[in-house]
């Protein structure tokens, strides 16, 4: 399913989808109540067979949804069904959500010919081709760490360098204040023809990046 489509559904308040799938932030008052929140989710039946990607903090625990296969890498009508159950669960915890606190990282190089930087990536990263875009993206197989997506460039910089930008994929609902608060801080709007894909940010200095939502489909 898209992302608009995911949103479109009942039951899904807490979550907002970003660039590496449907993000929760359940803010707890110390470690020990995060701890506790990850064993209710861990309790939960079924989930060892789709389990969610969990962060844990002594000021909360931010829980990701995502469905990766052979060929697949996105939302279906199962993360839903996580989703409410995640969320039902920590009411009974006592813990509401923080839908606005969730953000993901898309790191961005830039070249003429992505396939010869590619490799290079790959090997000091440690990362692996993303399932269903193997050409252009490559992601943590722990899942940790932010995603690379290759973009192909007309032309080298001059001196034949590449081009690095990053990407904040940020609650669809939050993008205008996320815009807002970086213009308010000495940035400008480079380009916005692509919105609400993404609007393109520089700073004071011309170093570009990029806010991004998912809410681009039906």
């Amino acid at each position: 399913m898209t992302p608009p489509q995911f949103h479109k559904s009942d039951g899904i308040e807490d979550w907002r989808v970003l660039g590496e799938g449907a993000c929760a932030f359940f803010p707890t008052p110390s470690f020990a109540a995060s701890a506790r929140l990850v064993q209710a989710i861990a309790a939960l039946p079924g989930f060892d067979n789709h389990a969610p990607d969990v962060d844990i903090r002594h000021d909360g625990v931010t829980v990701r949804l995502i469905t990766i296969t052979a060929d697949y890498y996105g939302m279906t009508r199962r993360d839903v069904e996580r989703a409410r159950q995640i969320s039902a669960v920590a009411r009974e915890q006592g813990v509401s959500a923080e839908p606005s606190a969730v953000q993901t990282v898309l790191v961005i190089p830039g070249a003429p010919v992505t396939a010869r930087v590619m490799p290079f990536w790959r090997a000091i990263l440690g990362y692996q081709p993303r399932c269903d875009s193997p050409d252009e993206d490559l992601v943590d197989p722990h899942r940790r760490g932010p995603a690379f997506w290759f973009e192909s460039m007309k032309e080298s910089r001059a001196g034949g360098g590449g081009s690095i930008h990053v990407c904040i994929y940020v609650p669809h609902d939050q993008a205008a204040a996320r815009i807002a608060a970086a213009l308010a801080a000495g940035g400008r709007l480079v380009r916005d023809e692509f919105a609400p894909a993404w609007w393109t940010l520089a700073d004071a200095v011309g170093n570009e990046c990029d806010i991004a939502t998912t809410m681009t489909g039906d």
